[in-house]
């Protein structure tokens, strides 16, 4: 059945009733498209990162993974040039006084224009040129651009002065770098090998917004691989394919997924390569998922140079000394979940109503299995044969609540893959009734056969 298009905002109002994000201190009022993960948000989210170490790092014997510091001596963001260059250009409209970041409104209004390889001047250039309005009020009128620092600035210790300013990291890259040495060192590692983490990241964007696909608090995965200079290409390509097979392992429509390489013009003085992996997101359009970056040894020059630290590389082969070049794949947690869901989200016409069904890949979805007792009178007996059972292995949920079709509506809402229901003939013959969420079709299966049945089905 060829699944049906549905508007961004349809997909978001059923992800917030539903239970997988909620809006931040709601009872508050919330706060600038801040968002909470609900506990299906949060289930599905931690069994994605679970699936990306199974695939990054468990499968690899040369990749480790560590959990730096949210925050790190400032010197860190003084050398990588983060205090410094990391700005948005800001502007304010002369007439109704909303702000925008400049390059965001030209995107909008002219997406054509390839802004992201734009300078300053080129950028104040149109937005001056008074074909840009503004959105809130239909004016051209814009102040010039200015530098909008994109890092939290907090203060450590007892006293607020200069001296103890620190910075909510705007990235987690870093963390991984300035551990080189020590992972090296500490797991003997020898070239090429990577560094990863999953962590939070922080920048103070000017306007965020489309729901989580762009906010001031969001997590990243990353892997910074290390490896002797003079291998970029080669490295990067197999980077390039490395994530493209992931994101298809996990279930996304090809159709929807591109590369994007970086032109000459966007790419940092230091790279010798980027390329994205986008989505096609409902009404939003192509958005970046992930960026797949060769940075040669810019990050760890500059944090030897800034520190006095030796972060070059003893090769035991030839004995040759260097600094290693690295390839950095970056994959937007938050983005990554958010794609997920606009791809899963249906509503299909049946012959008498319609139900809403979340196609995520069973691996993925916030409960495996839903656990449902056909009557409030077989509940303990339930708990007794199914609970524990199928809960030492799966996410499971115990729903008593409604009729049978309902429960049956409500986890096709969620996205469990198998339902799985215990009735009064469970008694006498100990079966229960399988149903699978993408068919609807109900098998009988023995409770001494059951475990062996599902691992079936989630590894078929």
């Amino acid at each position: 059945m060829e699944k049906n298009e549905f508007e961004f905002d349809k997909i978001t109002t059923h992800l917030v009733t539903s239970g997988f994000i909620y809006p931040s201190s709601e009872i508050y009022g919330g706060i600038s498209n801040t968002w909470d993960y609900g506990p299906l948000g949060t289930n599905m989210k931690n069994h994605l990162k679970e699936l990306w170490r199974k695939h990054f790092v468990v499968s690899n014997m040369n990749i480790f993974q560590i959990d730096p510091s949210i925050i790190m001596n400032p010197k860190v963001w003084e050398a990588t040039g983060h205090v410094a260059n990391f700005h948005d250009p800001l502007i304010d409209c002369k007439y109704c006084h909303s702000r925008f970041r400049a390059d965001d409104l030209i995107k909008k209004q002219k997406p054509d224009m390839n802004v992201d390889a734009m300078s300053k001047d080129e950028l104040n250039q149109i937005i001056q040129s008074g074909e840009i309005k503004c959105p809130n009020c239909g004016k051209s009128s814009f102040t010039p651009i200015r530098q909008f620092q994109m890092m939290f600035k907090t203060t450590i210790g007892v006293t607020e002065d200069k001296a103890s300013t620190v910075y909510l990291r705007p990235e987690t890259a870093q963390g991984l770098f300035v551990n080189f040495k020590n992972v090296q060192r500490t797991q003997r590692a020898k070239l090429p090998f990577g560094i990863c983490d999953i962590g939070k990241a922080f920048r103070n964007e000017i306007t965020p917004g489309n729901f989580t696909f762009r906010t001031r608090e969001f997590e990243q995965m990353e892997i910074e691989f290390f490896f002797k200079p003079g291998e970029d290409l080669k490295w990067f390509e197999y980077w390039k394919n490395e994530c493209l097979e992931f994101v298809n392992k996990i279930g996304l429509n090809k159709e929807k997924l591109r590369f994007r390489d970086h032109s000459a013009k966007e790419l940092a003085f230091y790279s010798k390569a980027t390329c994205d992996i986008e989505y096609l997101y409902p009404t939003l359009g192509w958005g970046e998922l992930m960026g797949i970056a060769s940075r040669t040894n810019y990050d760890l020059t500059r944090h030897a140079e800034s520190s006095g630290q030796d972060l070059s590389y003893l090769d035991p082969t030839d004995n040759s000394r260097y600094v290693p070049h690295v390839i950095e794949p970056s994959f937007g947690l938050d983005r990554l979940l958010l794609a997920l869901l606009c791809d899963a989200y249906d509503v299909e016409q049946l012959e008498k109503d319609q139900r809403i069904v979340m196609h995520i890949d069973k691996k993925l979805a916030p409960y495996s299995v839903a656990i449902l007792p056909l009557s409030n009178k077989l509940n303990e007996r339930a708990k007794e044969r199914l609970w524990n059972l199928i809960s030492a292995e799966y996410d499971a949920v115990f729903d008593t609540t409604g009729s049978i079709g309902k429960r049956y509506r409500r986890e096709d809402a969620i996205g469990t893959p198998y339902c799985v229901t215990f009735d009064f003939d469970s008694l006498d013959d100990d079966a229960v009734t399988v149903r699978d969420r993408d068919t609807m079709k109900q098998e009988r299966v023995k409770i001494s056969e059951l475990m062996t049945y599902l691992y079936a089905k989630f590894h078929e």
